[in-house]
C-alpha cells in the first residue's frame, strides 16, 4: 500500500510538471500568433551607403566532414557580399583525410582572391567552443557569422541578416533552419517536425516578449563585442551555444530572431546519428540549467515571467525524464486504480496528460499549417504527423533521460559530432559512410524490452478490474509500444 502511494505521488508530480510545460507552450503560441504578422520596423544599416557595410567574418567549425566539405565551401564562396569586407575562417579540427581535401579546395578559393584561411589546432580542447574561440583571436570582422558543415545559406543571406545590427543593443541575429531532406524518410520528417516547432512558435514566442532565446549553434551572427562581453566561448557544457546565449542576455544584450529568413541544412538520415545529436542537445540543456539557474533567479533586471520561461526553456530536455517516468509507472497505475477502489479519486490527475496532449496538438498545428498550409486534407495529414512524432519522441525518452541525468549530475563526456552524409534523396547512398557508429548502444536492448513492456500494458487493459477491463490508457500504451519499437528496430538495423 505504501508503494502504491509512492507511485501515485511520483506519477502525479511528473504529470503536473508536463502540464506546466504545456501551459508555457500555450503562452508562447499566443505570443507567436499576436506577433508574427506585425510589421518589422527595426532600424537597419543602409547598404546603399558603402560606409555602412560592416566587415564580416564567417567561421566554419568542422571536424572530419569528408562528405560535405566541398559542398560547404562551394556554397559559402557564393555568398554575395563585398570581398574587401568579408573573410572566411575554416576552423578545422579534423583528424582524417578530409584535411588534405579541404586544404586543396581552400587553395582554389584563395586563387580566386577570396579571403579564406585554413585554421588548424594541435588539439580539440574545448571542442567546437574551443575552435570558435581560437578563430576569434584573429577574426577581422566586427560581426561573426557561424555555419556548421551541413548548412547551405542562400546567396543573399548576409544582406538579409547583417543590417539588423544597426541597433547597437543587438548582440545576435538568428535565422530559421529549413531542411533540404525533410521528406527523405519517417525519421527526417519527425526531426523536421520537432525543429519546426522550435523555430516557429518557441523562438518567435519567446523573442517577441523579450524572453531568453538561444543562438542555435549555426545559421546566425554574433557581434564580436557581445561575445567578449559575455565571457567568450566556453567548453564546459555540450551546448556552448545555449551557454553563451544566456550569458549574453544576462548582460542585457538583445537577440533578433528572423523567422522569415531560412537557412537550409541536412537532417541526419540514420537513427544512430540522430541519437548522438539528441544526446548532446539534451545533456547540454541539463548542464546549462545547472550552470545558469542561480544566475537567472538572482538577476534583478529581468521579469518574473522571463525567469519562468528561461528556466522552463533550460528544463526542456528534462521533460523527457517526466515522460519516461509517467510511461513506466502508467502500467502499475492501471493495476492500482483497479485494485484499490478508495483511490479512484486520485486518478483524475490522469486528465492532466490528456489536457497537455491537446495543448501540444493545438500548438503544433499552428506551426504545421504555416509550413504546409491549412485545409481538411492538410489537417488529416497533420493528425498522422503528430501521432508519429509524439510516439517516436516518447520512444526516445529513455535515451534522452540518460542524457539529462548525466547533465544534471555533472558527468562529463566528449563532444560527439553528428556525422554528415550529403544526402537529399532516397537514391543517395549512406551505408559506406566511414563515420557511422557500427554498434548500437547497450541502451537499445532496454528500448526493445520497453516495447514488450508496453505491449503487456495493452494486454493488461483487457484483464484488469471486474468490469471487463480498463482501456483508458490503451492509446497511450499503444503509442509507447510504437515509439520504443520504432527506435529499437531502427537502432538495431540502422536503416533510414
Amino acid at each position: 500500500m505504501v508503494l502504491a502511494y509512492i507511485i501515485i505521488v511520483i506519477y502525479s508530480f511528473c504529470l503536473l510538471l508536463i502540464f506546466i510545460y504545456a501551459l508555457a507552450q500555450l503562452n508562447l503560441l499566443f505570443n507567436y500568433l499576436r506577433y508574427r504578422n506585425k510589421e518589422d520596423n527595426s532600424e537597419k544599416f543602409n547598404f546603399s551607403n558603402p560606409d555602412e557595410i560592416p566587415f564580416i567574418t564567417i567561421q566554419l567549425p568542422v571536424y572530419n566532414e569528408l562528405y560535405v566539405m566541398k559542398r560547404l565551401l562551394k556554397n559559402i564562396a557564393k555568398l554575395d557580399y563585398p570581398k574587401d569586407k568579408l573573410e572566411i575562417q575554416v576552423l578545422d579540427d579534423s583528424t582524417d583525410e578530409s584535411v588534405e581535401m579541404t586544404a586543396k579546395h581552400i587553395k582554389k578559393l584563395q586563387e580566386r582572391e577570396i579571403d579564406i584561411q585554413h585554421i588548424r589546432r594541435k588539439n580539440r580542447q574545448g571542442f567546437k567552443a574551443g575552435a570558435l574561440k581560437e578563430g576569434l583571436k584573429t577574426a577581422k570582422g566586427e560581426f561573426i557569422a557561424i555555419f556548421d558543415a551541413d548548412f547551405l545559406p542562400k546567396k543573399d543571406w548576409l544582406y538579409q541578416t547583417v543590417p539588423y545590427f544597426k541597433n547597437s543593443e543587438i548582440g545576435v541575429v538568428q535565422t530559421r533552419w529549413s531542411h533540404i531532406n525533410r521528406n527523405y524518410s519517417t525519421l527526417t520528417r519527425i526531426q523536421a517536425f520537432m525543429l519546426d516547432a522550435h523555430f516557429t512558435l518557441e523562438q518567435v514566442g519567446r523573442n517577441s516578449k523579450g524572453h531568453f532565446i538561444n543562438f542555435n549553434g549555426t545559421a546566425g551572427i554574433w557581434r564580436k563585442e557581445c561575445i567578449y562581453d559575455a565571457g567568450n566561448w566556453q567548453g564546459d557544457t555540450l551546448t556552448e551555444d545555449i551557454d553563451l546565449s544566456y550569458r549574453a542576455q544576462l548582460k542585457n544584450w538583445k537577440f533578433k530572431y528572423l523567422e522569415k529568413v531560412e537557412t537550409p541544412a541536412e537532417l541526419p538520415v540514420i537513427i544512430s546519428a540522430a541519437r548522438s545529436q539528441q544526446f548532446r542537445w539534451n545533456k547540454g540543456g541539463a548542464e546549462n540549467f545547472q550552470k545558469m539557474i542561480n544566475k537567472i533567479i538572482s538577476n534583478k533586471n529581468i521579469s518574473f515571467k522571463t525567469k519562468i520561461h528561461g528556466l522552463l526553456h533550460l528544463l526542456n530536455s528534462s521533460m523527457f525524464t517526466c515522460i519516461f517516468l509517467v510511461a513506466v509507472l502508467s502500467i502499475p497505475m492501471l493495476y492500482i486504480k483497479n485494485e484499490y477502489a478508495h483511490l479512484k479519486n486520485y486518478f483524475y490527475v490522469m486528465s492532466f496528460f490528456v489536457i497537455s496532449s491537446i495543448i501540444f496538438f493545438i500548438c503544433y498545428w499552428h506551426m504545421y499549417k504555416n509550413i504546409y498550409g491549412s485545409g481538411f486534407v492538410k489537417f488529416f495529414k497533420y493528425i498522422g504527423a503528430f501521432f508519429t512524432f509524439f510516439s517516436v519522441a516518447m520512444g526516445f525518452s529513455l535515451h534522452n533521460t540518460i542524457a539529462v541525468l548525466e547533465g544534471h549530475f555533472g558527468k562529463k563526456s566528449e563532444f560527439v559530432r553528428t556525422p554528415k552524409f550529403n544526402i537529399k534523396t532516397i537514391k543517395d547512398g549512406w551505408k559506406n559512410n566511414k563515420y557511422i557508429k557500427k554498434k548500437p548502444s547497450v541502451h537499445v536492448i532496454l528500448e526493445g524490452l520497453l516495447a514488450i513492456y508496453f505491449a503487456f500494458g495493452m494486454y493488461s487493459a483487457s484483464i484488469v478490474g471486474n468490469q471487463g477491463g480498463d482501456y483508458g490508457l490503451f492509446p497511450f500504451h499503444f503509442m509507447l509500444f510504437i515509439g520504443f519499437g520504432y527506435v529499437f528496430f531502427k537502432s538495431v538495423f540502422s536503416k533510414a
